[in-house]
């Protein structure tokens, strides 16, 4: 069985130009297997168990030898590891080196300050300091996340209010259609949103952001802990936005903020003429556009899917804000689907309730229907507890009608 990481690989090395029997070779898969990952649209829902080594306990300490020095022979790497207990061979240890080399030399390899057209991507998040308002005199701050192409100096910022997995998969699709492609790779850090923990060994995407880098065919290159030189290129760009973009600026809400970026990075950020570059960011972007790989079609879906409990009150809960549903549901477990903008609950299959995200903490959403639906069903329940209930008298001349019965 394969599992969502294996999806994504087999089809960033599809993308790279690799033959199905080189990807079955590499694996140990057969070609039937390769083609039939490459056929999925969608990445598989299920993990393969992790078998176990007797290096596992030393994984840590191999992750922070290649870190330091990516090449280092696995003779000296053994030396190292003997020293706190281990006892194994050597050829174990090369075999595991074989899998975790290569991608600590790739994420020292995008470290040049120098790349070819759709070459590589930037990836990461802007902490504003930018209050925004959200509705009933709240206000949150305001997260961007940037996207840069080095060789271009080309940037897309999608602005959000948190930095979840569930706020960079849209916004890094929202990047990629505002930079016009994607690129062959994408160089990020060890953010949570973005990789899971490190447990030793090679890092590892997050599994929606893994099932959306394989549904890209966008290969990641994550870069070692507290290395922020690796994505100088995003560093320089948010240094840039925090001090040309911001200043003097006002926003009325956080789709203000979008639009007034999109418009200066057009009209200012891409009319800038950097040394390094023949003309203007926007002449070099339109050049490496051309090398970018086309989005897919229909785009990959984004939206958060959670599972959550109907509250006695007819609310659900997503985040810290309470929604309404038809009453009646109350202990009935719903499926939420989350959008940067929308929340819409599902009861087996079926869309019952669509809510604009709020944003204010706290808040209660409800659609004025419901709200009428309960008042009644309230007003219903009270008058049967008091005993208030009209009875409308029973006409029995319809009883002697059916039997022929005159009056």
């Amino acid at each position: 069985m394969y599992d969502v990481q294996d999806w994504a690989e087999v089809r960033r090395l599809s993308r790279d130009g690799w033959t199905n029997t080189d990807i079955a070779e590499k694996f140990g898969m057969s070609r039937n297997t390769v083609a039939s990952l490459l056929a999925k649209q969608t990445p598989p829902r299920y993990e393969r168990a992790a078998a176990g080594s007797m290096l596992d306990r030393y994984a840590d300490a191999i992750a922070a030898m290649l870190d330091e020095n990516p090449k280092a022979p696995a003779t000296v790497i053994r030396e190292r590891l003997q020293v706190l207990g281990y006892t194994g061979g050597v050829t174990i240890l090369k075999e595991h080196l074989a899998e975790l080399r290569p991608r600590f030399l790739a994420a020292r390899s995008y470290q040049r300050t120098t790349y070819l057209p759709g070459e590589v991507m930037q990836l990461d998040w802007w902490d504003t300091g930018v209050e925004i308002p959200v509705g009933k005199q709240a206000s949150r701050e305001a997260k961007g996340l940037v996207a840069s192409l080095p060789h271009s100096a080309a940037h897309a910022t999608v602005f959000t209010f948190s930095k979840t997995t569930a706020d960079f998969c849209p916004a890094l699709l929202g990047c990629l259609e505002r930079l016009g492609g994607v690129a062959r790779a994408a160089v990020l850090d060890n953010d949570t949103a973005m990789v899971k923990p490190r447990r030793g060994g090679p890092a590892q995407l997050v599994d929606d952001v893994a099932a959306l880098f394989g549904a890209l065919s966008l290969r990641p290159v994550v870069l070692r802990p507290r290395f922020p030189e690796g994505k100088g290129q995003d560093e320089r760009t948010i240094s840039y936005l925090q001090t040309s973009f911001l200043p003097l600026r006002r926003f009325s809400s956080i789709d203000d903020l979008q639009l007034q970026h999109d418009s200066w990075a057009r009209t200012v950020a891409y009319q800038r003429r950097p040394r390094r570059l023949a003309g203007t960011v926007e002449e070099s972007w339109r050049v490496e556009r051309g090398f970018l790989a086309a989005l897919p079609t229909p785009l990959p879906a984004t939206d958060q899917r959670v599972e959550v409990r109907v509250s006695k009150d007819g609310f659900i809960r997503s985040g810290n804000v309470d929604y309404s549903v038809p009453p009646g549901l109350s202990g009935r477990r719903l499926q939420l689907n989350v959008s940067l903008t929308e929340v819409v609950a599902f009861l087996e299959g079926n869309e019952i309730a669509r809510h604009r995200r709020s944003y204010v903490p706290a808040d209660v959403v409800l659609d004025p229907a419901h709200a009428r639906a309960l008042r009644l069903a309230r007003d219903a329940e009270r008058r049967l507890r008091a005993k208030d209930v009209a009875v409308p008298a029973v006409n029995l001349a319809r009883y002697d009608a059916a039997v022929g019965v005159m009056p």
